[in-house]
Parts: structure tokens; C-alpha cells; sequence
């Protein structure tokens, strides 16, 4: 079984200035097969998470956990998980074929079971015709399937992956995704995948784990944590561009519906803007908004389409910057007063700075926040 569980683990390293927390009493667990996707800013114990599982640091507390046995105690080389790089770390003196071979052979494997797996792994990862040459003679997309294909011809209950694509231009990458959920399919193993890029995360993942300052903040799949992220940190990582937020303060509470006072007015809000935690009254919070939920009104149209259920009154804005991405352009819009928004809007609606423009707001879709 590849299952990996932590129960209450922890790491703390000691640096000149004190102590650093990499890891606070992680509580997780991925079933045999899974893809997680492990996301956050550079520092926060992604990659201290993936060296605890190999084995490569001790954890000060908690169990670890691969399959049925605790392997708290056990040596790297057993614990029959195989890791990859954002470097790679091949062996430059070696052709593609030993790199692939060279784990098996320390290993004792017979020359002709290793032979067989490596030109059938290297014919999955469409590097069989490379297998004679050497690193400094490959791009990085094929130095990168290398150390993907290194570390399959293992075999093993688990892979870790640690920001492997990190290294490669945009559009590799973007197919590279792609080629590692098809592998993902075809080999079933456990794969927990650390990376910075929050859609690499999303469309890599059949779930996302999301960190911060060496704590675990939320587990889900990706459309659950994008559409009910249980912290502020959550909601404006995930996502881009990222939610807008804004603040206001709780004037009335109905059962679970919120009336707020922010910027753009008084608005009663949907039981679901609190996540499960209804403010009491007078309570000053931040109201969170993603830019898909900005209707921008002007000669062009409407962008996004607009819906007109729980939508908020015309509000009055004005363009102060535009980026336009082919598909979409991000909008960047001011309040009189100072509020700013960024709202997504079709490539088709022409937008100019500094053009006032009507914007309606769907409150059905607002996120309260603690204002902490």
C-alpha cells in the first residue's frame, strides 16, 4: 500500500537568530494512489514536508507513516519512496541510460531486469532515443524527464516530487503538467507534488494541501478550496488574479445571514459568505471577492455575463489600469474613495484608463473574513 499518513509531526531548526518552525503539528494523509499537490510562498515547509516523508530529516515529534508501518526510524534507502529534484541531479559523467540504471544497480538488480526497465520506461517518457548521451547534451525538459524516469524505473510505493517543473519555460511546462497527470494515470502510484505555482497545484492535483509559516491550512480538492477557503491567506493564494478584498463591518445578524456595511454600500449576505462562522454585530471583518464575480458595464457589453441574481447596486468605478491577455483582460478599477477591485473581463469589451464605468458586485458569491 502507498498511503502516506503524518500524525502531529513537527520540525524545528535552529539558525543564529532563533528558532525556525518549518513544520507545526502536520496532521495529513494521502490515500494509496492519490496525486497531492502540496502549495505555498517559498519558506513555508513545503519542501521540509517531502524530506521528513524520505526520510532525509527527523522529525522532533509526531509518526510518519508509509503504508501500514511507522517509518520514523527507518533509513532512507528502505522506506521505498523515490524523490525528484527542481535541479534534477544528474550525474553529468554518466550517459541518460546509466542516470536511469544507476539506482537499480546500487540496488543489485540483475543487468537484464534493468536494462528492461529502463528502455521501457524511457520509451513512456519519449527519451528512448537519448538514452546514449549525455546531461549537458539534453534541453531542460528532457534533463527533467530523466529524473522523472530515474526515479520510476524504481518502482516505488511513493514518489515525492519537488518542484520538478520549476526549471522548465512556460509552454514546457504547461504540456509537462500534462504528461504527468497521464503518467499519474497509467503507473496508479502515490505522488505527492510540492510546488509555489498555485495552477500548477490546481490542475495537477486530484486534491491540493495549502501551507503557510510550516502549517497545513486547508485540504480539499482544488475547486473546493478554491470556492471555500477557510482563511484569508487561502483565498488570496489561490487563485489569480488573486481575490479582491475589502473592508466592512457586520451591522446585523439574522440567523446565519450577514448585513454588512463596506465601501460599496449595505448588503445582506448569503449564509454561505461566513464559511460557518457568523461574526456578531458590530464586528469589523474583510469581505473577499473574486474578479470573475466583477460585472463591468459600458458600450462593449457586459464582462463577465451578467447574472442577476443577488447582484448589487450599480456602483460607479474607474479604470486605472488594463492587462489584457488574449482570452481576458484583468481590469483594475478605483472607488471614489479609494477601494480598489480587479475584475476579469471579456478580451471583447473595450476598456480605456481612466473611463468610468458601472460595475455590479455578486454578493451571492462574497467570502467574510476575520479582519485580524
Amino acid at each position: 500500500m502507498g498511503s502516506v499518513s503524518l500524525q502531529d509531526v513537527s520540525k524545528t531548526f535552529r539558525t543564529r537568530r532563533g528558532q525556525v518552525h518549518a513544520v507545526s503539528a502536520m496532521d495529513l494523509s494521502v490515500a494509496d494512489g492519490e496525486l497531492l499537490a502540496v502549495v505555498g510562498p517559498s519558506g513555508c515547509g513545503k519542501t521540509t514536508t517531502l524530506r521528513l516523508i524520505a526520510g532525509l530529516e527527523t522529525p522532533d515529534t509526531g509518526t510518519i507513516r508509509i503504508g501500514d508501518r511507522s517509518v520514523n526510524t527507518v533509513a532512507p534507502k528502505d522506506r521505498d519512496v523515490a524523490m525528484v529534484f527542481q535541479h534534477y541531479a544528474l550525474y553529468p559523467h554518466m550517459t541518460v541510460c546509466k542516470n536511469m540504471a544507476f539506482g537499480l544497480k546500487m540496488r543489485g538488480y540483475r543487468r537484464d531486469d534493468i536494462d528492461r526497465r529502463v528502455r521501457s520506461v524511457a520509451e513512456t517518457l519519449g527519451i528512448a532515443g537519448l538514452l546514449d548521451r549525455k546531461p549537458a547534451a539534453l534541453s531542460a525538459g528532457q534533463r527533467q524527464r530523466v529524473a522523472l524516469g530515474r526515479a520510476i524505473v524504481r518502482e516505488p510505493q511513493v514518489f515525492l516530487f519537488d518542484e520538478p517543473l520549476a526549471n522548465l519555460d512556460v509552454h514546457l511546462r504547461v504540456a509537462t503538467r500534462t504528461h504527468l497527470r497521464t503518467l499519474h494515470r497509467q503507473l496508479g502510484t502515490t505522488i505527492i507534488h510540492v510546488t509555489h505555482d498555485q495552477e500548477e497545484a490546481m490542475t495537477l492535483g486530484d486534491r491540493i494541501a495549502v501551507m503557510n509559516e510550516g502549517r497545513l491550512l486547508q485540504v480539499g480538492t482544488p475547486l473546493d478550496v478554491y470556492r471555500h477557503p477557510v482563511d484569508r491567506f487561502v483565498a488570496g493564494f489561490v487563485g489569480t488574479p488573486p481575490m479582491n478584498f475589502f473592508e466592512g463591518t457586520v451591522r446585523d445578524v439574522t440567523g446565519d445571514q450577514l448585513t454588512v456595511e463596506s465601501p460599496f454600500g449595505v448588503w445582506p449576505l448569503p449564509p454561505t459568505a461566513g464559511d460557518g462562522n457568523t461574526p456578531p454585530s458590530g464586528t469589523p471583518v474583510i469581505i473577499g471577492l473574486r474578479p470573475e464575480h466583477v460585472a463591468i458595464k459600458c458600450e462593449g457589453g457586459t464582462a463577465p455575463p451578467d447574472k442577476t441574481a443577488a447582484q448589487s447596486q450599480p456602483i460607479e468605478m474607474r479604470v486605472t489600469m488594463i492587462e489584457p491577455l488574449g482570452d481576458r483582460t484583468h481590469v483594475h478599477l478605483s472607488l471614489a474613495g479609494g477601494t480598489e477591485l480587479i475584475a476579469t473581463a471579456s478580451s471583447d469589451v473595450d476598456l480605456r484608463p481612466q473611463q468610468s464605468v458601472t460595475v455590479s458586485i455578486r454578493r451571492d458569491r462574497c467570502h467574510v473574513f476575520p479582519n485580524v
